[in-house]
C-alpha cells in the first residue's frame, strides 16, 4: 500500500490577501516553481477578500480558493475580521486559512487560533527566509496535506 502524499487536483486556486505589493511579489516568486499547478488570486484589503470569497461584485464568478494566505494588517477590514467571517460561514469554513503576519505577539497568535486559523506564520523580513517560508507552505499544504473539495 502506498503511504505517500495523495494526489491533488490538477490545479489549486490560492487566494492571497495582502496589501504589501513586495510581499505579493515574493509570494509569487516563491510559488513559481511549485510542484503543484496553481492559480494565484490577489486582493489588497479585507473587504475585497470577503467579496471575492462570497463572489460579490466585482468578483462575481470568482473561483473558490482551496487555500487562503491571509495577512493580519489590512486596510478596510483587518485579517482577524476576515478570518472570523471565513470560519463562521458554512460555505467557507472548510477552506484552510494560513495567517501570515509580521507580528509575533502571543496575543495575535492566540487570537488567530481562537478564530480557527489553520496555522499562523510570522513573516521573516529577510528575502531568502521569506521565500523559504512560502516554499514550506507549498510543500506542506499543496504536496503533503489533502485539501478539501471546495464547490
Amino acid at each position: 500500500m502506498n503511504a505517500g502524499p495523495r494526489a491533488q487536483p490538477p490545479s489549486v486556486n490560492i487566494l492571497v490577501v495582502e496589501d504589501n505589493r513586495a510581499d505579493v511579489r515574493l509570494t509569487e516568486t516563491a510559488l513559481r516553481h511549485a510542484q503543484v499547478p496553481h492559480r494565484l488570486y490577489v486582493v489588497g484589503d479585507g473587504d475585497a477578500a470577503v467579496s471575492f470569497l462570497h463572489r460579490r461584485p466585482p468578483f462575481d464568478g470568482a473561483p473558490r480558493p482551496a487555500l487562503v494566505l491571509l495577512d493580519v494588517n489590512l486596510p478596510r477590514k483587518d485579517g482577524m475580521e476576515v478570518l472570523a467571517e471565513i470560519k463562521d460561514s458554512r460555505a467557507l469554513s472548510s477552506i484552510p486559512v494560513i495567517v501570515l503576519s509580521t507580528s509575533a505577539r502571543p496575543a495575535d497568535v492566540q487570537r488567530a487560533y481562537e478564530l480557527r486559523a489553520n496555522c499562523y506564520v510570522v513573516k521573516p523580513v529577510d528575502f531568502s527566509e521569506f521565500t523559504e517560508v512560502v516554499r514550506s507552505i507549498d510543500r506542506f499544504w499543496l504536496q503533503v496535506a489533502r485539501l478539501p473539495d471546495i464547490p
